[in-house]
């Protein structure tokens, strides 16, 4: 009797809500704090949330009822992806376990009204209260789900409130460039918050030395490679730890150098908000998916001339619009292989881009339009051997850059000069900081105690470290002097004029990827179309600056029925013979007015008259099995025999025999 009155004293100012029904069943206790700063700064909210089992115990559950849920300590409320604690309240809701769920706050629960409603649905279908510091609710009552959804909205809203303010806030620090991010290589932040040159002289010089070499190569690889073999490595100044702000020195890798020459702030521009939001592709509880790649005609906040710069903003562009046109879907880089054109050349009957073939070991190029039939069944549409049609672009580069040649050579001279100083800087700088390394290790070794012998080895082995770093260096730097050519002389550079006045020379001794080079500085595409499928190939080229010029291309074909000369070749051949003469004086005379055969050949000779004047009809000689030989099969033939049978030339036959 007297638990009975306890029990009644107790719960006297307890809902009605609250029935036998819902005591059977747990108590949940849901805690959670948005992220760990707010678990070690704000102790007092966590409190208050553990606490909450009290009140459940007042409200008549045993101990042993109340289940405590601190999963989600440190977690976002705006969704209930990665909240296992609010998924594992859900379940045990949507089992029948749970007759009361005791939250600090509706925001504590959640912040998002889709997972709230879910919630209360949930809670309203198995008959479960909601209780917060206000008073307890049934969700199946209209009242209190009413109450409850716009305590869920206003948590909703309070949250973008929140979070509108301090994006606006950042905004506006912004837009008056204070807003301090992250620097790249080659800049540090003082502590007044200025942005300035790396103090450090070689990794100003490793930068500036990355710009200038993209200027000449104009492709990321061939950068990352040429650092590689020249042992040049990153400067890169430590974000944490205990080395924060030292600088370290990094092996370059294709991700950093994209930044550095994507990043405009070594143009010298504040730039914030490149970056927008693809909500599609965005993945929940992972707010870093979905950014589109970076625009900086997008960007929210764009101030130029705001920071030291490295590059003109007019270089940065032109580095853009370079790292664009090398995707695989433009023009591209300079490409392995004998092409000259991959890349540049243009199907002039479906307008697509033309691929580059290669046999023979890479020694024979073809170009291809095959797009259409790898995509859609189709069948080829056009295809012609590259050494001719090569050959008729070399030429059209050679006249065009013949009044510019004696200009072209001194600049190459200037680069060659500038390209071995900045190198030898760089060598010069390593050896300073090694040169600096060592001696501060004498330094340091000298001044400790000798008698202290732990610290004393320690610094002795830094030192001979250090040491044998420097005289490892020493000797590459020897080694590196020795393999590079001499400096230029005046002599020199009067022979690379002379040179120079000599073009085509020039440029055939140049390497493929110099001549593919200069190819795509002048023409931006070449248009071909072959006509009939003849040897006459129209060659439409259109250069930088707005010219196009046309021109004529015999390619060799594979037959001679393909020359567009064909029928007239053939009445002239049947002509010849009918007057008397033999094999070898129509060929004679063909070759004398000028008649071309197909494939490589310059002139005809008396077997390939006789083909052509029998598959014509003009010479008819039948070719008959002999008789019968024991040592011949009846399925085994002559070269003639089978060539004639098949209607195809006999040393074509031959040669796939041998």
């Amino acid at each position: 009797m007297m638990d009975v009155d306890h029990l009644s004293a107790r719960t006297s100012f307890v809902s009605d809500k609250i029935q036998r029904r819902h005591r059977e069943r747990e108590a949940i206790v849901y805690v959670r704090q948005s992220t760990v700063q707010q678990i070690e700064r704000h102790q007092e909210s966590t409190r208050l949330q553990y606490a909450l089992a009290d009140r459940a115990f007042h409200f008549g559950w045993a101990r042993g009822n109340i289940t405590v849920i601190d999963d989600d300590l440190g977690r976002s409320g705006a969704s209930i992806e990665g909240r296992p604690g609010f998924q594992r309240l859900v379940a045990e809701v949507g089992l029948g376990h749970v007759g009361l769920v005791l939250g600090v706050e509706m925001s504590r629960l959640a912040r998002s009204c889709r997972d709230w409603h879910q919630l209360l649905e949930i809670c309203a279908l198995f008959d479960t209260l909601i209780a917060d510091a206000d008073g307890v609710y049934d969700p199946g009552n209209y009242n209190d789900r009413l109450l409850l959804g716009l305590k869920g909205t206003m948590s909703e809203a309070e949250l973008h409130i929140l979070k509108a303010r301090m994006l606006e806030g950042k905004r506006a620090k912004a837009r008056r460039g204070e807003l301090g991010k992250a620097v790249p290589m080659g800049y540090v932040r003082r502590a007044s918050g200025e942005v300035a040159f790396d103090p450090d002289e070689q990794a100003q010089a490793t930068i500036r030395l990355v710009f200038d070499l993209f200027e000449r190569f104009k492709t990321v690889g061939k950068v990352m490679r040429y650092l590689v073999d020249h042992d040049i490595r990153m400067p890169v100044r430590c974000r944490s730890g205990l080395r924060m702000g030292e600088l370290e020195w990094h092996r370059v890798n294709r991700i950093s150098l994209h930044n550095l020459f994507h990043n405009p702030i070594y143009a010298g521009a504040y730039v914030y908000g490149m970056r927008s939001v693809d909500r599609r592709q965005q993945k929940p509880g992972r707010p870093s998916t979905g950014r589109r790649p970076p625009q900086i005609e997008n960007a929210a906040v764009f101030l130029p001339d705001r920071l030291p710069a490295y590059i003109s903003w007019e270089q940065y562009q032109r580095n853009q619009a370079q790292l664009r046109s090398n995707r695989a879907a433009s023009t591209g880089p300079v490409r392995a292989g004998q092409a000259l054109l991959s890349g540049l050349l243009v199907c002039g009957r479906c307008g697509l881009r033309m691929a580059a073939q290669y046999n023979n070991n890479g020694r024979d190029v073809r170009y291809i339009c095959g797009r259409m039939a790898a995509d859609y069944g189709e069948a080829i549409c056009q295809t012609i051997k590259g050494a001719p049609l090569d050959a008729l672009v070399g030429r059209l580069v050679v006249e065009a850059l013949a009044p510019a040649a004696i200009e072209a050579s001194l600049l190459v001279a200037a680069d060659l000069t500038a390209e071995r100083d900045a190198i030898d800087r760089q060598w010069r700088q390593r050896l300073e900081r090694a040169g600096y390394e060592a001696e501060r290790a004498r330094r340091q070794y000298d001044a400790v105690d000798p008698e202290n012998r732990l610290v004393a080895r320690t610094l002795e082995r830094q030192w001979e470290e250090a040491l044998a770093d420097l005289s490892r260096l020493e000797s590459e730097h020897a080694d590196f002097q020795r393999q590079q050519p001499k400096a230029l002389s005046q002599a020199d550079l009067v022979a690379i004029q002379d040179l120079a006045r000599d073009v085509p020379a020039v440029w055939h001794a140049g390497s493929r990827e110099d001549r593919q080079t200069i190819v795509r500085l002048l023409l931006e595409r070449v248009i071909i179309e072959v006509v009939d499928g003849s040897e006459q190939v129209q060659v439409q080229c259109h250069w930088y600056g707005g010219n196009r010029t046309s021109h004529r291309l015999v390619r060799p074909v594979a037959r001679l029925d393909q020359l567009s000369t064909y029928h007239a070749l053939a009445a002239r051949a049947a002509e010849l013979h009918r007057a008397g003469r033999d094999f070898t004086a129509i060929a004679d005379i063909l070759n004398v007015e000028g008649w071309k055969p197909a494939k490589r050949r310059d002139t005809f000779n008396a077997q390939m008259v006789h083909h052509l004047l029998q598959k014509t009809g003009a010479v008819s000689v039948r070719y008959r099995r002999t008789q019968p030989d024991v040592n011949r099969a009846p399925d085994e033939w002559t070269i003639r025999e089978l060539a004639h049978h098949l209607g195809m030339p006999e040393p074509t036959l031959y040669t796939w025999v041998q």
